[in-house]
C-alpha cells in the first residue's frame, strides 16, 4: 500500500490478523473501549496503556478489543533500541543511489484510521516517546525529520500500549506518563476463566488434563510466582504430544509432571496438585 503526502509517497504497513479470543475478564475489555469511546465531535479518544505481568494477556485483549471495533489494527514491537524513525518513517535505500520512505506500523494506523497497539512500550528510551508526544494529546500528529512531513491521525485512530510489569524496562517521563491514561491493570484470572483460556487454545487437549493445568497455575499465583496461562498453555499442548508421541510410556500425571520440569524448570514441581 502506498500513499502520497505533500509531494512524499509513503510505503504503508499491512494490518496483522491472528485467530485470537478474550476470555473472561470482560470488565477490563469494557475499561479499555470506554478509553476509546468518543462521546461527541469536540471529544478525543485516550490512549489507555494495558500494564500486567508478561503473558497475563495484554496484547491479546488489546488485538481483541481492536476487532471488536472492526477496524484495521498495526502492531509495533518495541525494543530497547526502538528509534524516533522506527516509530515513525524509515528511509530504506532502493536500487541505484534511490530512497523510498516506509511507514511505520504506527503511522500507518494514523493514515489508514486504524488501531496501534503498541507493544512492552516501557521497554523504549525518552528519546523515542518524545517523537510521539504530540500525538498523544489533543494535537494528534507526528514529524518526521527524515521527511519533513507532519501527518495528522485520522478521527478513527485509536493506540493503546502494552507495558510489562518487570525490572526489565525504563520509567516512562512523566509528560508521557499523564498523555497514557487510563492505566488498566491485568491480573492473574481465577480458576473458571483460566481454565476456559486453555480450552479456547487447545480444543484437542483432554479436560482433565487442563483442569489439572489449570489447578497448578492457581497454586502458582497464590505462591506469589509468576506462572501465567502462556506457560499453562505451554505445558499442556508439550504433555498432549509426549501422550500423542508415547501412549505406553506416558501417563497423564507422568507427561503433566514431564511438561512442567522442561517448561519452567524442577522449581515449579513444588505447585503440581497432590490429587
Amino acid at each position: 500500500m502506498f500513499v502520497t503526502i505533500d509531494g512524499v509517497k509513503l510505503q504503508l504497513a499491512h494490518p496483522v490478523e491472528w485467530e485470537v479470543a478474550w476470555v473472561g475478564q470482560e470488565d477490563v475489555m469494557r475499561q479499555l473501549l470506554a478509553a476509546w469511546l468518543v462521546i461527541e465531535e469536540r471529544d478525543v479518544p485516550m490512549n489507555p496503556r494495558l500494564v500486567g505481568k508478561p503473558g497475563v494477556g495484554k496484547t491479546t485483549l488489546a488485538y481483541a478489543a481492536a476487532k471488536r471495533l472492526g477496524q484495521e489494527i498495526f502492531l509495533l514491537q518495541a525494543t530497547s533500541d526502538t528509534r524516533p524513525e522506527d516509530l515513525l518513517i524509515t528511509p530504506v535505500i532502493e536500487g541505484e543511489g534511490k530512497l523510498k520512505y516506509v511507514a511505520s506500523p504506527l503511522v500507518s494506523a494514523m493514515i489508514r484510521g486504524g488501531i496501534c497497539i503498541l507493544d512492552e512500550g516501557n521497554r523504549m528510551s525518552e528519546k523515542s516517546w518524545a517523537s510521539m508526544a504530540p500525538l498523544l494529546d489533543t494535537r494528534r500528529y507526528v514529524e518526521s525529520i527524515v521527511t519533513g512531513l507532519k501527518i495528522k491521525a485520522d478521527p478513527r485512530f485509536r493506540i493503546v500500549a502494552t507495558m510489562n510489569d518487570d525490572a526489565s524496562t525504563f520509567d516512562l517521563p512523566e509528560y508521557i506518563h499523564s498523555r497514557l491514561q487510563p492505566q488498566i491493570l491485568i491480573d492473574f484470572p481465577g480458576f473458571d476463566e483460566e481454565l476456559a483460556i486453555l480450552k479456547q487454545n487447545l480444543p484437542f487437549s483432554e479436560d482433565e488434563m487442563l483442569e489439572y493445568v489449570a489447578e497448578f497455575l492457581q497454586h502458582a499465583h497464590a505462591g506469589d510466582e509468576h506462572y501465567t496461562a502462556r506457560d499453562g498453555i505451554n505445558i499442556a499442548r508439550y504433555a498432549t504430544k509426549l501422550i500423542h508421541m508415547a501412549k505406553d510410556r506416558y501417563g497423564a500425571r507422568t507427561a503433566l509432571h514431564q511438561s512442567i520440569l522442561h517448561t519452567l524448570g524442577e522449581e515449579a514441581l513444588r505447585y503440581v496438585p497432590r490429587t
